[in-house]
């Protein structure tokens, strides 16, 4: 994997940059839609990569459950199990497993039990680079603790020390070299604690590092204070990864921080429950006042949906409770934060990402209905 640092936006850390993978070429500013099962929910993989998607992600934890790695692996490997042939990263399955009920975390991994059999399984770094390692992704992630907020610092300090040392042994246990490995700085909302984090985790020289423990309801405030304080100890040559964010308010304030990739589980999520995404603000579809309304979803988008289909013609599908519903509003809030990112990028190598930043949010908010 390389990555390359084409442009840096006058005043502001907002960076223009390409990752190259075994299964091509990332532009970054980016943002991966999330597949957790090997599967973007409501979507094929040709409606998503018609998105504009590049990248997506899925999750270690789940599929080591179901249908477990060593069947992906025969199947020739996640990219042709889910008929993928762009770049994927798999994450570590930690964030999943610290979030669960009755875990029990040592030194060494974490104790959990089987959502459907009830089985103690155990997950420690050596395992979850091995589960990754059949996998197959291109870019993969250590096994870290995912910190609660809020906490104490005593707990933040061992915790982040464990992270630390589980992180030296994934590097030991990663052996394949079509992958990239990623390092996860931790620290909780401790400054000192995410400055050690980052300094210690680049010496352990990663081909990129990410930025975890920022998605677990801190808020938009302690998230701009965390990346700002952490992103500048971070090469400048690799790629910066901010795990599980986010909104779109969430992703400008970050890029602006320095930050290349983004990930969340929000645009298939909201759509869904008929929230869809547009440059005024969120609008819920199921509202009464759209059952006339014969405009799309957003007039100047030129995803399938829009091109397509009205406001009126979803508000029934979603009082319909049909499937296609949750597939075209899928598509459209994909399309829409592919979109986002493509102006992010272009508003960086004209040097007026500040500028961008402000008027994309001074829209947004302003009719809000979501």
């Amino acid at each position: 994997m390389q990555f390359k640092l084409l442009a840096k936006d006058r005043g502001t850390q907002a960076r223009r940059g390409t990752l190259s993978t075994p299964h091509g070429e990332i532009q970054t500013p980016i943002f991966m839609p999330v597949a957790t099962h090997a599967a973007m929910k409501a979507m094929t993989p040709l409606q998503v990569r018609e998105t504009g998607a590049q990248i997506i992600l899925s999750n270690t934890y789940h599929l080591h459950l179901h249908p477990g790695e060593q069947l992906v692996q025969k199947a020739g490997g996640l990219h042709r199990f889910m008929a993928w042939d762009g770049p994927i990263l798999t994450d570590s399955g930690g964030f999943q497993v610290f979030s669960l009920p009755n875990k029990r975390i040592t030194e060494d991994g974490v104790f959990f039990r089987h959502e459907d059999t009830g089985e103690e399984i155990f997950l420690d770094p050596a395992k979850a680079m091995e589960i990754q390692m059949a996998l197959g992704a291109d870019i993969i992630m250590n096994f870290d603790e995912c910190i609660p907020y809020p906490c104490d610092k005593g707990y933040a300090e061992r915790s982040t020390a464990k992270t630390l040392r589980w992180a030296k042994q994934c590097k030991e246990a990663h052996t394949r070299k079509d992958q990239a490995l990623f390092g996860i700085v931790q620290g909780s909302v401790f400054e000192d604690l995410r400055r050690h984090c980052a300094r210690e985790m680049v010496k352990l020289d990663f081909p990129g590092y990410a930025i975890g423990g920022v998605s677990v309801g801190e808020g938009l405030e302690l998230l701009k204070l965390v990346v700002g304080y952490t992103a500048p100890h971070l090469p400048e040559d690799k790629p910066r990864y901010l795990m599980g964010v986010g909104l779109p308010e969430d992703i400008l304030e970050s890029v602006e921080r320095g930050i290349d990739m983004f990930d969340c589980v929000i645009p298939t999520r909201y759509a869904r429950s008929a929230t869809l995404f547009t440059n005024r603000g969120r609008i819920r579809l199921t509202n009464k006042n759209f059952r006339r309304d014969f405009y799309p979803i957003e007039p100047n988008c030129d995803c399938y949906t829009c091109r397509n289909f009205t406001r009126a013609y979803l508000h029934h599908l979603f009082g319909a409770n049909e499937v296609l519903s949750a597939i075209l509003a899928s598509i459209h809030n994909v399309h829409f934060y592919l979109n986002m990112m493509s102006r992010i990028r272009q508003a960086i190598e004209e040097g007026r990402y500040a500028a961008f930043k402000n008027e994309f949010l001074a829209e947004y908010k302003r009719q809000d209905r979501g």
